[in-house]
């Protein structure tokens, strides 16, 4: 690691260039590649314990739809409408005790997929071991710590439903006491709570999915710019997907690849994000942005 320096904008270019080199060099589409594929098989399992967790308190029918909502925003009516046909298959059956106890284990474990993915390919980026040499165990402790990301997830997910919800519901009120000028820029309220959540997701993830003890000034700057990224990334893809439907061209199997398409770019970007990160931490904050090293 080089001596600690202050960062200064002018230093980004050559940053984002060292950062490119060494995200280029981890083999990121082959990464993509399969977190896409995990995002598939995990993806209605995952959705089904948001639903579960944050329906819970806020009613599995509405959080469904404002799920879904999204879903549509980002990647059309027709993946949205899939993913409503695999989470209704998933979870309206009705089985005996002992298929419903394996079809739970099932589920978590599914669901875990995608987190497990992505911390093996951040303890790649920061060259950490699992902290667990027994094989067995360290994929447990590890689909133990993706489970608890979709508690983090979900949890997001409530307090971003609530934060919004009341702006709607008290909008009428702020309207007599805000200019009218002023009451028409709530939208930003909105739209900055979501980048905040966006930006904490990010920031989490970098700190705690890796098994390196990582501290959280050395990921503040990383987690900035991938949230950043992101959002470009998240109108960009909208807006390609919407205006040359590249999933036509698959037929029935249009809306999975769809899916695949949107994980795998998603994915690019968060990648990139931790490449970052290690290359910031590198050059521009102290050795020990690592515990115990």
């Amino acid at each position: 690691m080089s001596e600690n320096k202050t960062f200064k904008i002018t230093k980004l270019p050559q940053l984002l260039l060292a950062s490119g080199k060494s995200w280029f060099e981890g083999e990121p589409f082959q990464r993509s590649a399969i977190v896409a594929y995990y995002a598939v098989l995990s993806l209605p399992a995952l959705i089904i314990i948001i639903l579960k967790v944050v329906g819970s308190f806020w009613g599995e029918d509405l959080v469904q739809g404002e799920l879904l909502g999204e879903i549509s925003n980002a990647i059309g009516p027709d993946a949205a409408d899939a993913i409503r046909t695999m989470i209704d298959n998933q979870s309206g059956e009705n089985t005996n005790l002992f298929a419903t106890i394996i079809g739970i284990g099932t589920l978590l474990y599914g669901s875990t997929g995608v987190f497990f993915q992505l911390q093996s390919a951040l303890d790649d980026i920061w060259d950490q071991e699992p902290a667990y040499k027994n094989n067995v165990v360290a994929t447990l402790m590890s689909r133990v710590k993706s489970f608890g990301f979709i508690l983090i997830l979900g949890f997001l997910l409530l307090t971003s439903f609530i934060l919004t919800s009341l702006l709607s519901a008290f909008s009428q009120q702020l309207n007599r006491f805000l200019p009218d000028n002023l009451f028409d820029y709530l939208f930003v309220i909105d739209f900055l709570v979501s980048v905040g959540f966006i930006y904490l997701l990010f920031a989490t993830m970098f700190k705690y999915l890796p098994s390196a003890k990582i501290k959280w000034k050395t990921v503040r700057t990383g987690a900035a710019l991938t949230t950043f990224m992101f959002l470009i990334g998240k109108y960009l893809l909208a807006l390609y997907f919407n205006t040359m439907e590249p999933g036509s061209t698959y037929g029935a199997a249009g809306s999975i690849i769809l899916i695949m398409l949107w994980v795998s770019y998603s994915s690019l970007i968060l990648l990139f994000g931790a490449h970052f990160t290690k290359q910031y931490a590198d050059q521009y904050v102290e050795d020990d942005y690592i515990t115990g090293e």
